[in-house]
């Protein structure tokens, strides 16, 4: 089979398989609960389903899901394809579209207008609703990014995206250092937030937008900041939140948060679910090395999709995540 029918919905059972399937030979995926408000959250015998296959590989994973409510579907990036793809439940997965400069992390601004993070231009962009692409930041101080990674949305606009340092040898023209950024709503100024993570990651608001998490993926831990009333961050607050180092295989990577305000991070044999003091509540193992990021979505914003290297996986949940666009506060 070539890899572009290997890759097509048709809605037919082979597709199904290829693309909606099952694939063997994995742990036993299971939710392991640590806490008793773990059952608030989700039921410790909800399954744990894979329902697309088919992506990443040895140039780059299944990164940056986002769901698409108006549509019902959740699109999410193929870096090793250089494709974006979309998931429609009970229909399977599809090319969405192909030659994304290897897009990674993924969400939509408070129009509804996608943002992504391109690794092969080093940079995050809009996609307007013609087909143009805005730049919205490919340089700090007239150097250039390295390898944007992940990107929120907050509230009011301003867009935060982190920027970890490529593994080739850096140009003298390049950034010299890791960065967390914040870009004003109206896209002029670039402010670097943080400097002094290794590898920042995945990213993510409290509900009430009073605190951003960061996670590190080389130090196997998230750090919180407490967020100003100018959207910079209280550099004073800055505390590790939870550490998610073991002896299995995960690092921490993407990062969402739900409306009851736990925090649900990858890390050392799965997905972790903590709650807004750090206390790990329990663990979704899935059955991969690597939870590479993840999404809310469903009509209720409660169905979780995690994204593996090369695997789609969602579970159901009984706490909403919060809604993406952002909804402005008033």
């Amino acid at each position: 089979m070539q890899r572009r029918e290997f890759l097509t919905l048709t809605g037919s059972a082979a597709t199904g398989l290829a693309l909606g399937g099952r694939v063997s030979a994995q742990p036993a995926k299971r939710i392991e609960r640590f806490a008793p408000e773990l059952d608030a959250i989700v039921s410790a015998s909800e399954p744990i389903r894979d329902v697309a296959s088919g992506t990443g590989g040895p140039g780059g994973p299944t990164e940056g899901p986002v769901w698409v409510k108006e549509g019902g579907y959740l699109v999410y990036s193929d870096i090793y394809g250089d494709r974006r793809m979309k998931y429609v439940p009970g229909q399977g997965a599809s090319v969405l579209k192909q030659g994304v400069n290897r897009g990674n992390g993924m969400t939509r601004d408070l129009q509804g207008r996608l943002v992504v993070c391109e690794r092969d231009t080093r940079r995050v962009i809009r996609e307007e609703p013609d087909g143009s692409v805005t730049v919205i930041a490919n340089s700090f101080q007239a150097k250039r990014l390295n390898i944007t990674n992940d990107v929120v949305v907050k509230s009011d606009g301003a867009i935060y995206f982190t920027d970890p340092k490529r593994n080739s040898t850096p140009e003298p023209w390049d950034v010299p250092h890791t960065g967390v950024y914040r870009v004003s709503p109206d896209l002029g100024t670039v402010t670097l937030l943080v400097e002094d993570f290794v590898f920042p990651n995945g990213l993510a608001f409290s509900p009430d937008e009073r605190v951003l998490y960061v996670n590190d993926w080389l130090r196997g831990h998230i750090r919180a900041f407490d967020v100003a009333p100018n959207g910079t961050l209280m550099r004073h607050t800055d505390r590790v939140f939870a550490d998610l180092r073991g002896s299995e295989p995960g690092a921490p990577d993407g990062m969402k948060v739900d409306s009851a305000g736990n925090i649900y991070c990858g890390g050392a044999g799965g997905l972790y679910i903590h709650d807004a003091k750090g206390r790990k509540l329990g663990r979704i193992v899935h059955g991969y090395p690597d939870t590479t990021n993840l999404a809310f979505g469903g009509d209720d914003w409660k169905t979780l999709y995690i994204t593996t290297r090369n695997v789609l996986v969602a579970v159901n949940l009984k706490v909403a995540g919060v809604p993406v666009p952002a909804q402005r506060k008033s």
